[in-house]
């Protein structure tokens, strides 16, 4: 979406200083958002095919032209259904000359403060392997510059990508006035405080023009250099005539243009060190026809460069490779930043980016859901190929399912789509695409089990448990699979038996706060009490510490403003509350279902005494742990699940959890499932609670000396510390206004739905909760996949063949690595770079079936260097042993994140800081010798593994 235009109270600074002539190098772009106002079918339509089609042919013309390409799905679809052979032949010679070149390379341009670093990573990989596939090319500059704020994550995504550069644009307002001012938009960053140098990375943050071409020309009353004015919808218009199309270059004007770019360069020159200026040359749907953009501005760079000596600049069409290369020659000495992030983000002092942390929260929901299930369909898919070769399943149809679902959950990882910034119909697109992969997923994983279990022709295969208790227990280790039949035993008790114990509803404006009667609900990590005088929490002691911390909640609603007229106005990308938040309940209704496994306490919000309907529930599950089972985890967590909704129009609905924990309103969130970030409380001028909002992705907690509560979430929540001892999640929110712009692209937000969010309650002491959390929050975001099916007769194997038939060896790791990757990509590149660059050339590209000897494994350090005196250990691991369950390993191979590059051949650029003053080029990690592998803290390592006979 196009930057909203800022303040321009900069333009007074004094003129670039004296570092010789200034040199703009002009990128060329478009900005294609994967959904947003307009489908992706609708955009392909309109403008997006065009934009490639018109491209190649322009910059065939012309041997000066340039232009980057960015999100992969809009070039992929365009390649796969519109390009011609002919086109195609074109865009390798243009890759070779490197006047095409590709920035990102993933399918989209991700959000970043929403989004779970493995989908972040899936999206990216997917684009990558088809790029290098294709072409033989590995993109290596970011070029994120439209996700609202900027996240300490992806610095060292892209590092770990190979990236020699990032570049990034939408930081806080009064922060970037206070970079340009002092020329500190470009640092080396260390992301990640435990990586820190090895996977830095140098950033550039645009200037206050951030992506677009200014468009005011003094001469005109139409913007200038957009001479093919702006895309029209649904159809482009049949006599090629566009609305707002910029005053052709003529002899009349080409000088006034020309002082008016020069101006631009000069006053963008002043906020940077080096007298080398990125002009981005584009903006939203732009080049769809690019024959009359280079048509134009042939004349203007030529006109430009013949006077200047007169102008003091020289201009060149570039990418933004070009660019990087020229600063990393300067050979300067940069600034260090830290793994501080730039979030929240603001554009004003009214205009805080965070109410899309919680913006449309089902899809939010859904997208993690789709996204779990897939990470279980891939190792499923890959254990099964290595233990049933001759299975009876199509691999290439049923790696085309698992596809569908790689491309939805990608797509949706768009700074438009889990954000919950698009229209109803682009809503609806993502939401049709996750739905519709991960039915094929499900279907790919029941008949994985079909073929299984049909294996040997001597009947069925069962696990079968009975247990007249109320419910069943089983363990499952990791990456296994098991199967139980379930029968309800005639004429006694149902599987499962819970008393209900239903309590009257209590006012809680009239509560006797003098004869308080306490109910407690027991587990063997916890005791929770309840106020019978208002139905609310009370407190909960963590038994092993015996130690007590008073804890209420209760559901408020933030009433927002809806009439530009009247003041800021809350949509679905801002937060701007009128004032303290108001409680929304004065009754409580509560009622208790205990079983042997299990109690619920369901309590049920009110507006008032005598109202019958409920917009809010919490649902508390504490659970109790049979002997010879390991609990741990199970015990420690308290499970609330939350109804909300529907909601009256313009209330954002939060629920506040109260302590007596002395946090000094400190606030920790987690930073896309990766990392922690610390959140102090901040007192500002204006709009002070939507400014101390901040993402929580899977992780927030608040903490006194010695005791810490931590939230854990399975979709991303806006969260936010309003008070000592205080955390408050942001559930839902139902929005309209009648600003025109929000209007017209029906961006409103008049969500009437109910959310079902869960999030996992851990309180304990620090210790505690660091060794339980990083598996916690594993747990809660991979939940097993449970699928059931009718019985066609009995099971006929005695029971000890029944387990080994299916079940082979489980994958487990050490409890401080993650395996977050084991699936079966299919590129049929080669992982010889010389070898694939050569087939490519020659027009040999492997066609026909994908590769299914190669399996992508990646293995993650869940914890941060001092963060625990045992799990913050390198972890040692043998991949072959590892990988024993699913068969014979004979070659692994060492890739970079998304497996385009040998890591032995992966030399990044070193960029001069005070911290190590020489620049060359940095190699990244230890690779692997015999398939053993020392994987060090917050590391995430990716291997290519092939396994005998396949």
């Amino acid at each position: 979406m196009p930057p909203p235009l800022l303040l321009l109270f900069f333009s007074l600074l004094p003129p670039a200083d004296g570092r010789g002539e200034l040199r703009a190098f002009v990128v060329a772009h478009s900005h294609m958002d994967v959904g947003w106002v307009y489908t992706v079918q609708e955009s392909m339509h309109a403008y997006a095919a065009n934009v490639y089609t018109t491209v190649v042919e322009e910059l065939m013309k012309g041997k000066q032209r340039k232009f980057i390409a960015v999100e992969q799905e809009f070039f992929r679809l365009w390649w796969d259904a519109v390009a011609t052979d002919t086109q195609k032949q074109q865009v390798h010679q243009l890759l070779q000359e490197g006047r095409l070149e590709f920035v990102i390379g993933g399918q989209v341009m991700h959000d970043e403060a929403v989004t779970l670093i493995d989908d972040q990573i899936l999206q990216l990989t997917e684009g990558h392997g088809f790029l290098y596939e294709t072409f033989g090319i590995r993109p290596q500059f970011s070029w994120h510059i439209d996700p609202f704020g900027a996240s300490a994550t992806t610095p060292t995504l892209f590092a770990l990508a190979g990236f020699n550069a990032h570049l990034i644009s939408r930081v806080d307002y009064d922060l970037k006035a206070d970079m340009q001012k002092n020329k500190k938009l470009q640092f080396v960053w260390q992301g990640s405080p435990s990586l820190s140098e090895r996977q830095e990375i140098f950033t550039h943050v645009m200037d206050q023009y951030s992506y677009c071409t200014p468009s005011q020309i003094p001469f005109s009353n139409r913007s200038g250099f957009y001479w093919n004015g702006i895309a029209a919808f649904p159809d482009p218009p049949k006599d090629g005539v566009y609305p707002n199309m910029s005053l052709p270059v003529t002899d009349t004007n080409i000088h006034l243009y020309a002082k008016t770019m020069v101006a631009n360069i000069k006053e963008r020159a002043a906020w940077f060190r080096t007298s080398d200026v990125l002009w981005p040359w584009g903006c939203d749907k732009q080049f769809f026809n690019a024959s009359v953009q280079y048509s134009n501005m042939d004349l203007l760079l030529d006109y430009i460069n013949k006077h200047s000596d007169e102008f003091g600049v020289t201009v060149q069409y570039a990418t933004v490779g070009d660019y990087f290369q020229a600063i990393y020659s300067r050979n300067l000495t940069w600034e260090i930043r830290d793994s501080q992030d730039f979030l929240p983000y603001s554009t004003e002092p009214f205009q805080a980016w965070t109410g899309f942390y919680t913006s449309r929260s089902t899809l939010k929901g859904v997208a993690r859901r789709a996204s779990s299930l897939l990470y279980a369909g891939e190792s499923f898919f890959t254990q099964y190929v290595q233990k049933h070769p001759a299975s009876s399943i199509c691999k290439c149809g049923a790696l085309k399912q698992l596809q569908s679902l790689r491309w939805a959950v990608s797509e949706v990882q768009h700074h438009d789509g889990i954000t919950g910034t698009e229209s109803p119909k682009v809503k609806d697109m993502y939401m049709n695409n996750l739905m519709y992969g991960i039915f094929n997923v499900k279907k790919l994983m029941a008949s994985i089990i079909f073929d299984m279990n049909n294996a040997k022709k001597n009947g069925e295969v069962y696990s079968s448990v009975y247990n007249k208790d109320s419910g069943i227990p089983v363990a499952i280790s990791g990456l296994s699979y098991r199967k139980y039949s379930i029968k309800a035993l005639n004429g006694k008790q149902s599987a499962f038996i819970g008393r209900s114990v239903k309590y009257k509803q209590k006012d809680i404006t009239r509560a006797d706060q003098e004869s308080r009667q306490l109910l407690p609900v027991v587990n063997n990590c916890y005791q929770v009490l309840f106020d019978q005088n208002t139905n609310l929490m009370h407190s909960i002691t963590e038994r092993e510490t015996n130690q007590t911390v008073r804890l209420t909640q209760e559901f408020l609603e933030y009433h927002v403003n809806g009439d530009v007229k009247k003041g800021p106005i809350s949509d679905n990308y801002l937060f701007a509350p009128n004032a303290s938040a108001i409680p929304v309940s004065k009754a409580v209704g509560l009622e208790v279902v205990s079983g042997n496994l299990m109690t619920e306490i369901r309590q049920y919000f009110y507006s008032n005494v005598t109202a019958q309907d409920y917009v809010y529930a919490v649902y508390t599950r504490m659970y109790t742990i049979p002997e010879g089972y390991d609990g741990k985890l199970l015990c420690h967590r308290i499970e609330q699940e939350y109804s909300v909704g529907p909601l009256e129009l313009n209330r954002e609905a939060v629920l506040r959890t109260s302590t007596n924990l002395n946090t000094r309103q400190l606030l920790y969130t987690d930073s896309n499932g990766y990392q922690i970030q610390k959140r102090p409380f901040k007192a500002y001028m204006n709009n002070t609670v939507a400014r101390n909002y901040y993402p929580m992705v899977q992780t927030a907690y608040i903490e006194d000396d010695t005791t810490r509560l931590m939230l854990l979430a399975e979709r991303a929540h806006g969260v936010s510390s309003q008070g000592n001892g205080q955390v408050e999640v942001m559930l839902h929110r139902r929005l309209w206004n009648n600003l025109q712009w929000d209007l017209n692209y029906n961006l409103t937000l008049n969500d009437s739905s109910v959310v079902r969010p869960v999030i996992w309650l851990i309180l304990g002491t620090k210790a505690l909760t660091n060794v339980l959390y990083r598996t916690s929050g594993l747990a809660l975001e991979h939940r097993p996949v449970v699928m059931f099916g009718a019985l066609s007769d009995k099971p006929k194997l005695p029971r000890q063949l029944q387990q080994n038939s299916v079940h082979g060896s489980p994958v487990t790791v050490p409890p401080n690595l993650h395996l977050q990757t084991l699936s079966i990509p299919g590129w049929r590149y080669s992982s010889n770079h010389a070898e694939q660059v050569h087939s490519v050339r020659a027009g040999k590209q492997k066609q026909g079936d994908a590769n299914f000897s190669r399996a992508l494994l990646r293995i993650r350090h869940l914890y941060e260097v001092g963060e625990d005196p045992v799990l913050s250990q390198p972890v040692m691991v043998n991949l072959k042993s590892l990988l024993n369950g699913l068969g014979s390993v004979i070659l692994v191979e060492e890739r970079s994140l998304t497996g385009t590059w040998d890591v032995n051949t992966l030399k990044r650029w070193k960029w001069k800081t005070a911290q190590y003053p020489s620049k060359g080029f940095s190699n990244s990690t230890e690779t692997s010798e015999n398939s053993i592998v020392t994987v060090h803290p917050k590391e995430i390592r990716t291997f290519f593994v092939y396994f005998q006979g396949q």
